[in-house]
């Protein structure tokens, strides 16, 4: 079974949202974190930058390489990781958890969707 067509484009955007956040997150926590203003520049661009890389490579839709659902499960894991690892760091646990878990939601939906596996009385 698959999410209903207006749950999917939620999801999806969502999806998006959240892909978003964890590149503001990064260029966020790499601005906050050293001290000279060179590194913090450096970490703020290299940081998301080495995110998105991963991300375009290995997880997104249309990635240059084509891995296994476990490759790309563990990219998704390593980007919004650090992500919620560098919301931990500027706002606390509480916004880093919440963060964690609508990103393993999101992804664990769309993941089960794509490969029609859902709960045949819904999610």
């Amino acid at each position: 079974m698959k999410l209903p067509a207006p749950l999917r484009v939620l999801n999806e955007a969502l999806a998006f949202l959240l892909e978003l956040a964890a590149l503001a997150l990064l260029a966020c926590w790499g601005w906050q974190t050293p001290e000279s203003t060179v590194a913090r520049l450096l970490l703020a661009v290299a940081a998301p930058a080495a995110a998105a890389t991963l991300w375009g490579l290995f997880a997104a839709p249309k990635a240059r390489i084509r891995a296994p659902l476990a490759g790309v499960l563990a990219v998704k894991t390593l980007v919004f990781g650090a992500a919620a690892g560098a919301l931990y760091a500027l706002a606390g646990s509480a916004w880093a958890l919440a963060f964690a878990g609508v990103a393993v939601v999101n992804t664990t939906l769309a993941t089960l969707d794509r490969r029609g596996r859902l709960p045949a009385d819904g999610v």
